[in-house]
């Protein structure tokens, strides 16, 4: 939503033909039991999602909110083992 709001005509706001910024793909309801087959379903449209964000041009692809989205995380270097 950041981003949509920092460039509102690549977000098509003004004109949805002119969006460059991909959609983020939606979130998914669950149940607990059902969190991993969630996440591998959601792995390959989050996965062109993250794609087609760094292949935009610098101006976009390199802006404070996409290096934070990628920014790694403690929790990303040492995951809980559960």
């Amino acid at each position: 939503m950041q981003m949509l709001d920092k460039f509102p005509m690549e977000g098509g706001q003004k004109d949805p033909k002119q969006r460059i910024i991909p959609f983020l793909p939606g979130k998914i309801l669950f149940r607990r039991s059902h969190i991993r087959d969630v996440a591998v379903k959601r792995l390959i449209p989050i996965d062109e999602y993250c794609k087609a964000l760094i292949q935009l041009p610098p101006y976009i692809s390199q802006c404070d909110e996409v290096l934070q989205f990628f920014e790694t995380r403690p929790d990303d270097l040492a995951p809980p083992k559960e």
